[in-house]
């Protein structure tokens, strides 16, 4: 098993932690003694900071061998920050507790507990610092494809495709999907846009000799439960890890409810994905106080854009255009026009001509476009009369991008979930690549964006878009 950077930086932080305890009691011997914060103190009292040593030696080792941060030390990728700090803060609680109470029993010459207090507090601040700068090395290092796994998926069922979501959606745990192997010919043949399919069980040996795998994510039902324990003794074989993912009636586990009776876990399952009524109106809430925000800043420009369209060539400045929203309904579209009046007619024409996918057709120098249409859709400057569809509630800020009724017509059935929210201005495929990112993976994206959503991940999505917007990667 090939050992990464990512091994020996977990093996140090321990000692970064001890050393990072040892410096906050420093500081707080600093804020105690010598700037006397919070409550001051006489010349009789001062006391050097050598008696306080043993205590942070102490509390440093009650606080890496406490399980809230020894837990850190393990690989749990997806771990967000927040839950590092709530970790930390309750790992350094323990320790001080503890530091306390033997301070009681010791009854030492030297000793403040304010100063203790100080510590800990100040051990909290420097290891969620050292946390994230951690994690922000950590990323940019797996944007460079350093530490990057490289995974192999068994298995494209509905579990299979879930936790495909969850890798294209989420590059920063530092997965890449080489590929998938499916006795299924429709679907281990198949690419999902840039995820190969790479044929059937048969080719395991094969696909794992030749592509350097790291980790295998094996997603079969367990009606062939022989097959994967072979699987799994292979991967063991090759010093592979392998992991399994409990194909829970061949339904997404994100779909699954876990209740309890009486100690008895009892299993709920959702059909599809979907937001609760409840994210519903939060999600609308801040679409409508967004929107409301934003106008004053958008009208102004929105005139010039207007007067260039206009003297720029023949045609309605707004496009109203048929697309599909939510559980199939349709609407019209409202964009800044930036394609010639006949663009519609030449449509079908060009994706013969490039053969690219009609499920979503997007051409760099498409000679529909006029010369203004360059600039505003690079800079999603057409996409501004969209605000008129999310105050009439055809849209949303963030969600998956409107389809039109021609291109829903050729989805699959899995494909259609992405249909289960209102259509979103931006969402995961404009951060992710825009034009750039193939269909299938754009579905994948969509989808877990449905079963993910939150306040937070919109927040994200949108502050992500800004930067790309301003850039114009992977927009024309």
């Amino acid at each position: 098993m090939r050992r990464d950077w990512a091994s020996w930086l977990r093996q140090l932080l321990p000692v970064i932690d001890i050393l990072l305890v040892l410096i906050a009691f420093r500081v707080a011997y600093t804020l105690r003694y010598d700037l006397q914060i919070l409550r001051p103190l006489d010349e009789f009292n001062s006391a050097p900071f050598a008696p306080y040593v043993p205590y942070a030696l102490l509390y440093a080792a009650w606080l890496v061998l406490t399980p809230p941060v020894a837990n850190l030390y393990r690989q749990q990728r997806g771990r967000s920050w927040l839950e590092e700090v709530y970790a930390v803060i309750n790992g350094t609680t323990n320790a001080t507790v503890i530091t306390m109470a033997l301070s009681f029993f010791l009854r030492p010459l030297v000793f403040s507990r304010l100063m203790i207090i100080e510590a800990g507090v100040t051990n909290i601040v420097l290891m969620a610092i050292a946390r994230l700068i951690q994690r922000t090395l950590q990323s940019t290092l797996r944007k460079r494809g350093v530490g990057v796994e490289r995974v192999l998926i068994v298995g494209a069922g509905e579990a299979g495709r879930a936790v495909m979501r969850g890798i294209v959606a989420r590059p920063d745990l530092g997965y890449r999907v080489v590929g998938y192997l499916d006795d299924d010919p429709e679907r281990g043949n198949v690419d999902l846009g840039r995820l190969r399919g790479l044929g059937g069980l048969r080719k395991l040996r094969t696909v794992l000799r030749t592509n350097k795998i790291d980790l295998v994510i094996v997603t079969l039902p367990w009606a062939v439960h022989e097959k994967i324990l072979d699987i799994v003794a292979e991967c063991e074989h090759r010093g592979i890890q392998a992991r399994v993912v409990p194909d829970m009636f061949r339904l997404n586990l994100s779909r699954v409810r876990v209740e309890t009776l009486a100690g008895i876990p009892l299993l709920g399952f959702t059909a599809e994905p979907t937001l609760s009524s409840l994210k519903r109106l939060a999600k609308r809430s801040v679409d409508i106080v967004l929107v409301a925000a934003a106008l004053p800043f958008v009208i102004v420009p929105a005139l010039i854009v207007y007067i260039l369209i206009k003297t720029d060539s023949p045609g309605p400045v707004l496009f109203r255009h048929r697309r599909v929203g939510e559980d199939g309904c349709e609407f019209d579209m409202f964009k800044f026009r930036s394609m010639y009046i006949d663009a519609d007619k030449r449509h079908n024409d060009l994706i013969r001509q490039t053969g690219s996918d009609p499920r979503h057709f997007k051409m760099k120098d498409d000679p529909r476009v006029t010369r203004v249409g360059k600039w505003i859709r690079r800079m999603s400057i057409d996409e501004w009369p969209n605000l008129i569809n999310v105050l009439r509630g055809e849209m949303s800020l963030v969600g998956p991008r409107a389809p039109t009724p021609a291109e829903v017509a050729l989805y699959q059935p899995w494909q259609r979930q992405r249909l289960n929210t209102r259509p979103g201005v931006t969402g995961l495929w404009q951060v992710s690549g825009r034009s750039d990112v193939p269909f299938e993976e754009m579905c994948l994206l969509d989808i877990y964006y449905i079963e993910n959503w939150s306040i937070a991940l919109d927040a994200q999505i949108i502050l992500r878009t800004m930067p790309g917007v301003l850039l114009g990667s992977g927009a024309y």
